[in-house]
C-alpha cells in the first residue's frame, strides 16, 4: 500500500489543503462581517456580535484541525477535498460549530 507520495505529491497535497483552508476561512469570516454590518445598523447588539465571533472561533478551530495534517494524512485530507469537489459535497464548518443547547435543571 502506497501511503506517502513523492515530494511533489506531498507539496501538491499541502497546497490543495492550504487553499481549501483559506477559502473556508473566508466563508467563515463572511458570517462575522455580516454580524458586524448588522451591528452597525442596529440590528444586533455588541453581545450578539460577540457570540458570532465566538462561533467563528469554534468553527475556525474545527477547520484548522481538519486541515493541519502532515505526511500521508495531508494526502488523505487532499483526497477527501478532491472527492468532495467531485461529488459536490461540502462540510459546513459554521453549522458544525453551532453551540449545543444546554440542559438546565
Amino acid at each position: 500500500m502506497h501511503l506517502v507520495g513523492s515530494k511533489a505529491e506531498r507539496r501538491a497535497a499541502r497546497d490543495l489543503v492550504a487553499a481549501y483552508h483559506q477559502r473556508c476561512l473566508g466563508e467563515l469570516l463572511e458570517h462575522v462581517a455580516a454580524a458586524i454590518d448588522r451591528y452597525r445598523v442596529g440590528e444586533l447588539d455588541a453581545f450578539e456580535v460577540d457570540q458570532e465571533i465566538h462561533h467563528y472561533h469554534r468553527a475556525a478551530q474545527r477547520l484548522w484541525s481538519f486541515c493541519q495534517q502532515t505526511g500521508a494524512h495531508a494526502e488523505s485530507t487532499a483526497h477527501l477535498i478532491e472527492d468532495m469537489a467531485r461529488t459536490g459535497d461540502t462540510i459546513d464548518w459554521w453549522q458544525r460549530a453551532q453551540p449545543q443547547p444546554r440542559d438546565h435543571p
